[in-house]
């Protein structure tokens, strides 16, 4: 089992191939798994944005999707596949960890105040390494309320001046979970699963303090203090809920004009996308420009926000102008004869 050294950060390039033993499978189910639901990362970048974007795994030939097994996480761990997690389980609403993501300047200076207030809490949170920045996680002795979750993170970002994506700024930690519940047939938001192979990087990252064999790194997380219910709660009371997040959709161009003049001449989303669905504070639905390239085969690539129909946005990276030419309602232009 071959590593690369320290002087590359610690990041093992796809061409080192790891066994992962049932032990480690197990071990790693335990700390992470907490539905089966789950994503896949595109083993092939995006031909337009170079991406390797997320879906949702579906049986060949079907919309049904796929359930998480021990064995798709054997996949993982061996870098066969990347997965992603999600937080909440919907028939509790309870999480087993708090990831929180920062991938933009100075994130890492971010990670490491939170990390450092987090253990004056007596808290041991496990810092991993990422493309751009890190993921520091939090695990708790048993499943608790997404909302307290959000409420312990979000409240220590506050005292702390440490931005949050999402309110109100356009970059800063991203918190998983991202919401306080969800409803039945209701996924949230998924984060990639911990030492996989990032596709977009081709390379895994590892958790600091541990040597970079995937059962160095499970002892290391197995040993950590997990957070009990009692202990959370302590350090949320008083506290209020945090707002819950819009998903970052922003304002397309229509949207800036009052609604009564233009009503009837207003572009409405809702008018040309079927089926929706709700996720969260979203509907969620096929992006058109994404359908006519051939992708989008899930059919949840375009977010639209519920309380304002009029905010969408693709997370594959269609814009507003490559989605409204689709549906032949160019902006600023007329319809095609």
């Amino acid at each position: 089992m071959g590593c690369s050294d320290e002087s590359e950060g610690g990041k093992e390039r796809m061409a080192t191939r790891l066994m992962a033993s049932t032990d480690t499978v197990n071990s790693y189910w335990r700390l992470f798994v907490n539905r089966r639901a789950y994503t896949l990362q595109s083993m092939r970048p995006h031909p337009d944005t170079g991406r390797h974007y997320y879906f949702r795994a579906k049986e060949k030939g079907t919309e049904t999707s796929l359930s998480l097994s021990e064995a798709t996480i054997h996949r993982h761990l061996e870098g066969e596949i990347t997965v992603g997690l999600y937080a909440i389980n919907p028939s509790n609403q309870r999480c087993k960890w708090i990831a929180i993501d920062a991938d933009y300047k100075n994130a890492m200076e971010d990670l490491l105040k939170l990390q450092y207030h987090l253990t004056q809490d007596k808290v041991e949170p496990a810092l991993e390494m990422s493309k751009r920045g890190g993921h520091l996680w939090i695990f708790f002795a048993s499943p608790q309320l997404a909302r307290d979750c959000r409420i312990y993170v979000h409240d220590l970002a506050r005292r702390l001046g440490v931005p949050v994506k999402g309110s109100g700024l356009a970059e800063g930690i991203e918190v998983f979970p991202k919401h306080d519940a969800i409803g039945a047939g209701e996924f949230g938001n998924a984060i990639r699963g911990p030492l996989g192979i990032h596709r977009g990087a081709d390379r895994r990252f590892w958790f600091y303090g541990a040597d970079y064999t995937l059962d160095a790194q499970l002892t290391y997380l197995n040993a950590l203090r997990k957070v009990t219910e009692a202990e959370l709660q302590t350090f949320i009371a008083g506290k209020e809920t945090p707002e819950a997040q819009s998903c970052g959709i922003r304002a397309t161009d229509e949207a800036r004009f009052p609604t009564s003049a233009v009503a009837r001449k207003e572009f409405r989303i809702l008018e040309h996308v079927t089926p929706v669905r709700k996720v969260g504070r979203n509907y969620v639905a096929r992006c058109p420009s994404c359908a006519e390239s051939g992708h989008d085969r899930s059919g949840d690539n375009l977010a639209i926000l519920i309380q304002d129909p009029r905010y969408y946005k693709c997370w594959a990276g269609c814009t507003k102008e490559m989605i409204r030419a689709v549906l032949g309602q160019p902006i600023g232009g007329r319809r095609p004869a």
